[in-house]
């Protein structure tokens, strides 16, 4: 019995992938021999141009999804895996979060892997093979200060990672999301350079320690390869057993 987790050959997009969490994953699907395309704000500057190669993309500009899909099609070929990775907090407590806010991210952080899943899809079920990883959060079932709208946004992954796998598993694509506990990225910087309350955050872990940035390329390989054809809808929290305690 042979079961894989080589994503050699493949065509992935990753959105947000320059830097944190994205770009690891992006990094560690080029090293398993897939080629990717970074898709950012801000062109990833690790990209060699030949197996990984950079769009920069406003991504809550959903008007524009459609032509960016073009552009991550026109690459490498139709992507076979896409990963969500883009994402933002704007940490408004609940008094002052604005309606500018509010929209952007809901729309970077959950319309967006919608919409550019949609796009993307067409040429995944040619293929009868495809790969989605939206990503989640501790705060899709818990609650921080200052999380409203990231939490509604990530609250939203989880059903419509279950609502994506529903539409369109039957074509041979496979969705699931990621929820990462906490990892020291841009996203989570106002946490790291508060050693206190980053060792607090450790302590409520299983393990005793907070995320490297290695503890998600093996889960992420995983949804991504064809080890995971019999695993979808499903969220897979990292977290070192934070949300187990």
């Amino acid at each position: 019995m042979n079961v894989s987790l080589s994503v050699e050959g493949g065509v992935a997009c990753v959105t947000g992938a320059s830097s944190g969490l994205g770009r690891t994953i992006a990094e560690a699907l080029v090293a398993g021999g897939a080629r990717v395309i970074s898709v950012a704000r801000r062109k990833a500057d690790w990209c060699d141009g030949e197996r990984a190669v950079a769009i920069s993309a406003d991504l809550s500009d959903l008007e524009g999804m459609a032509s960016t899909a073009a552009d991550v099609a026109e690459v490498f070929g139709p992507p076979d895996i896409l990963v969500n990775a883009a994402g933002l907090n704007t940490r408004q407590p609940a008094d002052e979060v604005t309606l500018d806010g509010w929209a952007t991210t809901l729309d970077l952080n959950l319309s967006a892997p919608f919409f550019l899943a949609q796009a993307l899809v067409p040429g995944m079920r040619e293929k009868r093979w495809g790969r989605i990883l939206n990503f989640a959060s501790l705060q899709s079932q818990r609650a921080f200060p200052g999380g409203i709208a990231y939490g509604a946004s990530k609250g939203g992954i989880v059903q419509l990672t279950r609502a994506m796998a529903e539409a369109w598993s039957r074509d041979g694509i496979m969705v699931n999301a990621l929820a990462p506990g906490f990892f020291p990225t841009e996203l989570t910087g106002p946490v790291f350079e508060d050693p206190q309350l980053a060792e607090r955050h450790a302590a409520q872990t299983c393990v005793g320690r907070n995320g490297r940035l290695q503890d998600i390329v093996g889960p992420a390989l995983f949804l991504c390869s064809g080890a995971s054809d019999y695993v979808t809808g499903q969220t897979l929290y990292v977290d070192g057993g934070f949300t187990a305690k």
